[in-house]
């Protein structure tokens, strides 16, 4: 079994990553795997712990670091998001591939140790936009909207350190782009080795 790919995906809060992620999962059951990170800030109304993310308290987290357990970690709006390296690795060398959900900064650690990640980058098609999205949410104060609004203007800066950017203006068509871009990615040649393992050569 051939080793797995790694596709990590950043987006301001409310431009949709995690719809459209849900959405590519359902799609490719058998083959893909979600990242679920660790973070210290508190759940939101619908989220378990261990399936959207493992919650746990700051001084745990430190510890993890002080263990270098993690691939990657980041402060976002006050709170840590770490990925595990163990969970990652296990997943990738079962031959799965893996969606890494995380912030540019994290982005950054990641693409200096993993060459031939994948890496999209998605964005609401206006920062009004954005902001009409995370208001009828309804889980924060306009003080944590208006921050992660001033966040999301410094997160698209980085947008060009991404090999991909889906504008999701209508959720079914930015689906579709990133559909085609997971599909297009396990056609490139260089990551087959043996040609005659997919095609029958014999005459």
């Amino acid at each position: 079994m051939s080793r797995g790919k790694l596709f990590v995906i950043s987006a301001p809060s409310g431009a949709g990553k995690t719809s459209l992620c849900n959405k590519l999962l359902a799609k490719y059951p058998e083959r893909l795997r979600y990242s679920i990170s660790f973070t210290t800030r508190e759940p939101r109304v619908g989220e378990v712990d261990g399936e959207d993310y493992f919650f746990i308290s700051e001084r745990k987290f430190k510890e993890m670091i002080d263990n270098e357990e993690f691939l990657e970690w980041a402060v976002v709006h006050g709170n840590y998001y770490g990925t595990s390296k163990q969970v990652i690795e296990k997943h990738l060398n079962d031959g799965y591939d893996v969606i890494l959900d995380i912030d540019p900064q994290g982005a950054r650690q990641i693409k200096n140790k993993f060459l031939d990640a994948v890496f999209i980058f998605i964005v609401a098609p206006s920062i009004k936009e954005l902001k009409n999205r995370l208001i009828n949410r309804r889980t924060e104060s306009m003080e944590k909207i208006n921050l992660r609004l001033k966040n999301a203007l410094e997160e698209i800066k980085f947008f060009k350190m991404y090999d991909y950017l889906i504008i999701n203006r209508f959720l079914n068509v930015a689906f579709e782009e990133l559909d085609a871009i997971y599909r297009a990615e396990h056609l490139k040649t260089k990551d087959i080795d043996d040609i005659e393992k997919i095609v029958d050569l014999e005459v």
